[in-house]
């Protein structure tokens, strides 16, 4: 199993969009938000995948998360049994030194843009862009499973 280690922020600008490697759509939902762990089906670009994420440390930053790819017609299939209040949002993929921020603009269930950074270790440096706004590591408020 994986260690997520990741620094949530909200968007102040829109340079995003003109950084962006990729973009790509996803639609996920939840069969589970447990406060101690959650299960995830997502689908984006004819892929699809069901993640479970553990409950995350004090800080916010750091959880374990296990994630299977699986078909996309299970995928369709699984999300009838999920939680109301499916996700719609376009992701950005923008590079940014060593590293990739992921910026989510959320259609469903309300509008809101959210960028995260995965680091590889809780000790890794990292100097936002002056795109990024307020950081909400840590506020459950933000957590997609509570969007």
């Amino acid at each position: 199993m994986n260690t997520e280690i990741e620094r949530k922020f909200l968007v102040s600008a829109g340079t995003y969009r003109q950084l962006a490697r990729e973009s790509m759509c996803i639609q996920q939902a939840y069969l589970n938000k447990d406060a101690e762990r959650t299960v995830r089906i997502r689908i984006a670009n004819q892929q699809a995948w069901i993640t479970v994420k553990g409950k995350s440390d004090a800080s916010g930053l750091v959880r374990l998360e296990w994630e299977k790819e699986i078909a996309v017609e299970e995928a369709q299939s699984l999300l009838s049994l999920c939680l109301p209040k499916p996700i719609l949002k376009t992701r950005f993929l923008v590079p940014y030194h060593d590293l990739e921020i992921v910026v989510d603009e959320f259609e469903k269930p309300k509008k809101m843009i959210l960028a995260e950074v995965e680091l590889p270790s809780e000790d890794t440096p990292f100097n936002p862009p002056e795109w990024l706004g307020k950081e909400v590591t840590g506020d459950p408020s933000y957590y997609n499973s509570k969007i």
